[in-house]
């Protein structure tokens, strides 16, 4: 008798693993939201193009008069000027505030990967749009108006999908520090759109708009085809999103209506392996005021308002103030505005570090915020006196200042998004996102415009209404600090490591 034949191995395939795909998520969504910062970053660059010290360039070489607004793009070739980039910024950022609330409810219920890579075509046909007003020679107001408000409302889309899909993939282990780096994003997308912007913005501004356009749009075309919304759809299982799910195993995990939020990866497997598929199945998307009921979401929302305050002024204004405050020109002041987010790469990967060592979310932002009002007030007072001074001061204040806003937008909103009172629904990262980023949203389209408002009088009082917002930011987290701090006091809290939020 013959042995049985083995089945050829060489016509079997293995299916990519869990890690691949995991990696293959962090990287679209990386590159996915690195283009919607790339897109956004150009108009911070081009300002000081629209309205250049045309003194500087000579006489007006059209009619020989000693105009000082000849070389300005209209119509911001007035003395209004500042008030209309500050109109343009809010175009953009009180409809990106509006639509995001809007964007976590359609996010939680459409394909997340139809609905990310149609928004990224879209705000890559709006930025684009911006730049031709160059080419077509347009100088009414309005048209820059609708086209950022349009824009703003596009980009929505991006934020919820891109968490909402990280957190599908990842559970709470090393959240804080994966997110955190994934997180430098951010900062990637807006070097990269400063450095883009920078090119052309002397010699034909349009294109500082058009060229991140286009990249946008590859990537949402990029996306559509390969990104993997939920480790099911792979015949993968699901990761764990809390420690504990009954109070047979922890009985103290449930006397307070605020569980646990542990970042410990030393986790007891639950029971997901009997039905791995259930939670993507069968729960319904939450609603508004459901989310808003989950513990922490108020608080990290707030106070992520004066954080993103504080970040969206440096990200639309810096520029500008270091060309008007140590008088370089428009590219050097944009490659030097730079170095804030390379501190903002550094402070979000340090935060989420810090985090998940310590467990206290909320304890960290409220350090750095602390830490990061007076390095303002240096920075602003100081920063100027030398090229190697503002290199250090704008890394550390970038570091300082995006560090919570990077923390909050991610790890504490994948945190609050799979909270474990949610009982296994993960169909709640999306408007829990949404939620806690339009807030923030609303502080940075406050920014923008109350540093146009308050520029005329002198640089100093943004700064201290910058100081004012980060401590303001830092005193919403004081209740949440107080329970995390109770935490640790507790012996079997301590032993088991994790934070009351």
């Amino acid at each position: 008798l013959r042995p049985p034949i083995p089945a050829p191995q060489s016509l079997t395939f293995p299916l990519p693993s869990s890690h691949s795909y995991r990696g293959l998520t962090l990287v679209l969504t990386f590159l996915s939201y690195t283009s919607y910062h790339l897109s956004r970053k150009p108009i911070s660059i081009v300002k000081s193009q629209l309205h250049p010290n045309c003194s500087a360039l000579g006489p007006n070489p059209h009619n020989d008069s000693n105009s000082t607004t000849w070389c300005s793009w209209a119509p911001f070739d007035g003395d209004n000027y500042k008030e209309l980039f500050g109109a343009l910024d809010n175009a953009f950022l009180v409809a990106y505030a509006i639509g995001m609330f809007i964007s976590g409810i359609f996010g939680e219920r459409l394909p997340l990967r139809y609905y990310l890579s149609g928004g990224m075509v879209l705000s890559g046909l709006f930025t684009s749009l911006f730049g031709l007003g160059y080419f077509w020679d347009i100088h009414v107001l309005w048209y820059f108006i609708i086209v950022q408000v349009c824009n703003g409302l596009v980009q929505t889309t991006g934020w919820p999908a891109v968490v909402a899909c990280v957190g599908n993939w990842f559970g709470k282990g090393k959240r804080g520090l994966i997110m955190g780096i994934w997180n430098s994003h951010t900062s990637v997308g807006n070097i990269l759109g400063s450095l883009i912007a920078g090119v052309w913005v002397s010699s034909a501004w349009g294109l500082s708009f058009v060229v991140p356009g286009i990249i946008i749009t590859a990537v949402g075309i990029i996306c559509f085809f390969f990104l993997v919304e939920y480790p099911e759809d792979v015949d993968c299982n699901p990761p764990l999103h809390h420690v504990m799910t009954t109070s047979e195993k922890d009985p103290e995990a449930v006397t307070s209506n605020e569980g646990p939020l542990s970042l410990s990866g030393q986790s007891s497997v639950d029971h997901h392996s009997n039905s791995p598929k259930e939670p993507a199945e069968q729960p319904e998307a939450i609603s508004f005021l459901g989310a808003l009921r989950i513990p922490g979401v108020v608080e990290f929302s707030l106070c992520l308002l004066f954080a993103k305050l504080v970040s969206y002024t440096f990200l639309y204004w810096l520029p500008l103030y270091i060309v008007n405050v140590a008088h370089f020109g428009a590219k050097e002041a944009g490659d030097l505005s730079t170095l804030f987010d390379v501190g903002g790469i550094l402070g979000g990967i340090f935060a989420g570090l810090i985090s998940d060592y310590t467990g206290g979310r909320a304890t960290t932002c409220c350090v750095m915020l602390v830490v990061a009002a007076p390095m303002l007030f240096l920075y602003n007072h100081v920063g100027q006196n030398g090229i190697g001074t503002s290199i250090a001061m704008l890394i550390v204040c970038g570091a300082l200042v995006n560090g919570p806003y990077a923390l909050i937008t991610t790890a504490v909103s994948a945190d609050l998004g799979t909270h474990e009172s949610l009982k296994g629904n993960a169909k709640a990262l999306s408007t829990v996102t949404a939620i806690i980023d339009g807030t923030g949203s609303i502080g940075a389209a406050l920014g923008p415009l109350l540093a146009g408002l308050i520029s005329p009088t002198g640089w100093n009082n943004v700064f201290y209404m910058l100081i004012a917002a980060d401590v303001l930011a830092c005193l919403l987290l004081a209740r949440v600090v107080v329970k995390e701090a109770r935490g640790w006091c507790g012996p079997m809290a301590r032993q088991r490591g994790y934070v009351v939020t």
